[in-house]
């Protein structure tokens, strides 16, 4: 096999550097989605309470039971008493309000935790995959480890205050852009404004429905490209809050946690704030996206010649626009020729972005299709041609 290098593209840009976002938050992170550069980072690595934003992991777990097949979203969960709004637990808390063995579907156990923070909700959904709470804080956990989460750890589904529930905004960040890859279908719901539960088994309940519908993520309403995901609050640890927004094709996630400002309505402010510091102080240059084309690398005893090769995930990169950069390099590296067979998604090398000669960036470099090897006479044939000089 023959190691090859391809460059794929080259990217000069001029300009200076940007002075540092100031936020009174305790935490703050902003990433560019496709890229996974950074743009902001304050104690993004700090331990903190995440309050009713560790429910992103309960619906990360709950989604992948649905895009598995085990679970659907017709499904039905019922009350236990752990949820059932006489429980200390939710007096004052949010919740959608349900009844001991009170049935609702897992569409609306989902809309009930992204619009109404519900943590009722969010203990049905736990025991309905793993039958306990405490027992679904080590699926979270499992989770949460396999996607790269190292630090966080889970004490409850809700996040209602526990010494277990920690995470750093770099981990929520992560499970964000998760969420957003890997569940496209579901992920639109994390933008509804608006969410009624109209199957209230009593008055107190029905009082409680009516006058909480609208979604504690007051960017949606105030931010054009905002769609979603969560915020979180506690009196000890303040006001949190997981987005994103997509304006002109391109994507940001932020994260802002321990925030000390007047409420809701504030704390989408400040967000505001950080998000639109991203776009309009960088840009992101995207040089491929998964199912791109990047290069046809030969395939040795393949039914095929070649294999079409692609990216694993976006290859970009985030440039400030005031910063002086150069000599941006785009580079396949792959042997060649590759024995079939060849199966679909197969890692057959690596692109790299390279600034100034240091790699900046790797991805994947994966095949697009499967190539089926020969067969034994075929192969017999190949030999013969390549002795012949074929």
């Amino acid at each position: 096999m023959m190691k090859k290098f391809l460059i794929l593209s080259l990217l000069f840009v001029c300009a200076t550097a940007n002075a540092a976002f100031d936020t009174t938050a305790k935490s703050a992170y902003l990433i560019d989605y496709d890229s996974g550069f950074e743009i902001v980072s304050k104690n993004a690595d700090t331990l903190m309470p995440p309050s009713s934003m560790l429910k992103l992991m309960t619906l990360a777990v709950l989604f992948d039971e649905i895009k598995s097949g085990r679970l659907k979203m017709d499904d039905i969960l019922v009350a236990s008493e752990n949820a059932e709004y006489k429980n200390p637990l939710w007096y004052s808390a949010s919740k959608i309000c349900l009844v001991k063995d009170q049935k609702i579907s897992v569409r609306d156990a989902i809309l009930g935790i992204i619009v109404l923070s519900a943590g009722d909700a969010s203990v049905m959904v736990a025991e309905k995959i793993s039958g306990s709470e405490s027992k679904f804080t080590e699926a979270m956990q499992s989770y949460a480890h396999k996607i790269g989460m190292i630090q966080s750890s889970f004490g409850n589904a809700s996040g209602l205050p526990h010494e277990n529930n920690l995470m750093t905004s770099r981990e929520l960040a992560i499970l964000a852009k998760h969420i957003i890859s890997e569940y496209p279908d579901i992920y639109p719901l994390f933008a509804t404004k608006r969410f009624e539960f109209e199957d209230s088994k009593t008055d107190w309940c029905r009082d409680w429905s009516h006058t909480h519908t609208m979604n504690y993520n007051k960017l949606l309403f105030s931010m054009p490209g905002a769609d979603g995901l969560k915020t979180g609050h506690t009196d000890k640890g303040g006001y949190g809050m997981v987005s994103s927004a997509k304006i002109g094709g391109r994507r940001l996630i932020g994260v802002i946690n321990g925030f000390r400002g007047h409420g809701h309505d504030a704390l989408a402010e400040e967000m505001k704030k950080l998000l639109n510091y991203g776009f309009k102080t960088t840009q992101t240059k995207t040089f491929y996206r998964p199912g791109d084309v990047v290069v046809n690398i030969p395939v040795w005893y393949g039914r095929y010649p070649t294999v079409e090769a692609t990216v694993k995930e976006s290859v970009a990169i985030t440039l400030p626009k005031d910063y002086s950069l150069k000599n941006i390099r785009v580079l396949a590296r792959y042997e060649e020729p590759i024995s079939a067979p060849v199966k679909q998604g197969q890692n057959i090398g690596e692109v790299v972005i390279e600034k100034n000669g240091d790699i900046v960036k790797r991805v994947p470099l994966i095949a697009k299709n499967k190539v089926r090897r020969i067969l034994f006479f075929g192969r017999i044939m190949k030999h013969i041609s390549v002795l012949f000089g074929g």
